[in-house]
């Protein structure tokens, strides 16, 4: 599933190929035919998304509310000025056509046509996102330090924290150097606002580069001596989808398990077992490995 910095790219090229443009709306598939018909010649104010939700807003305060899922594409093609697209090919949900560009809508787990008032109450559903100007983090932390789950899942939970998906919760994680299944009440401020700072910085990252890197300088192939990353999701990263090859920090190899059904990622040397203040018994669920007696603190950086 796209992470929440290919949204806002996403929304940024949207807006770039047909805002201020009337456009043509289909559904070549038909289940979107009844609600393309609505805004069909339209103009398109742009395109703007909150964590995982994109919306395309047309006049008349109507938004076309897409969400990928985990096998929806959306894509955009530039055409030359007056050149038909082609025929649609496979199952097109939604098709937009401007001056310049076509986009072409497949496998979403959701498309539909929004008022604002809609629109206001789905964002109202959504956490803080961090690549918003008007986000605020407070709302996290208000759940977080509230809640007796993983942290591990409470970040990949887009009602706490929209946008983060697997990969960035994998690696702030390491980078503040905490046991996943570490409750979010356990959590002091300060760690959560460090956290916050950082998935900030690594997401606008993200957006810029349109790929994910989150490795320290230190720990660059160029660094290390090491080579680069090979792996469909690019990017250089410390633990996300590296189970059983060596940590880049203390050489301990990543781990693997599940969380929510999703896979989780870990470094058992440098992502110490959380265990309660004077209680020294191991916590239940929790990943079943000890830190090296070096091992710095748990709110210590990389």
């Amino acid at each position: 599933m796209p992470e929440g910095h290919t949204l806002h790219r996403l929304a940024l090229d949207l807006s770039e190929a047909f805002a201020g443009q009337r456009l043509r709306v289909s559904s070549p598939q038909g289940r979107f035919a009844e609600s393309a018909a609505l805004v069909d010649g339209d103009e398109c104010r742009g395109a703007d998304t909150w964590g995982k939700q994109l919306f395309i807003e047309f006049v008349g305060d109507r938004f076309i509310h897409i969400h990928l899922g985990l096998y929806g594409k959306l894509a955009i093609t530039s055409t030359e000025p007056g050149e038909e697209p082609p025929a649609p090919v496979g199952q097109v949900r939604l098709r937009l056509i401007g001056t310049t560009s076509y986009a072409d809508l497949r496998g979403a787990t959701a498309c539909d046509l929004m008022t604002r008032e809609q629109r206001a109450a789905c964002v109202a559903r959504l956490g803080p996102d961090p690549l918003r100007p008007d986000a605020d983090p407070e709302r996290a932390w208000a759940r977080i330090s509230s809640s007796r789950a993983p942290i591990g899942g409470l970040l990949m939970d887009q009602s706490v924290l929209a946008g983060v998906g697997n990969v960035y919760r994998a690696e702030l994680l390491f980078r503040h150097r905490l046991d996943p299944m570490r409750p979010g009440r356990s959590l002091r401020r300060g760690q959560w606002q460090a956290m916050w700072a950082d998935l900030v910085e690594l997401m606008a990252d993200g957006l810029a580069k349109n790929r994910i890197d989150t490795v320290r300088p230190e720990h660059t192939p160029e660094a290390m001596g090491r080579p680069p990353r090979r792996d469909d999701h690019g990017g250089e990263v410390y633990v996300y989808r590296r189970a059983g090859q060596p940590c880049h920090v203390c050489g301990r190899p990543v781990r693997t398990a599940e969380l929510h059904q999703r896979n989780l990622f870990w470094c058992p040397g440098c992502q110490r077992t959380y265990r309660p203040r004077g209680n020294g018994a191991r916590r239940a669920g929790a990943p079943q490995t000890a830190a090296p007696e070096n091992a710095a603190p748990e709110n210590a950086a990389h």
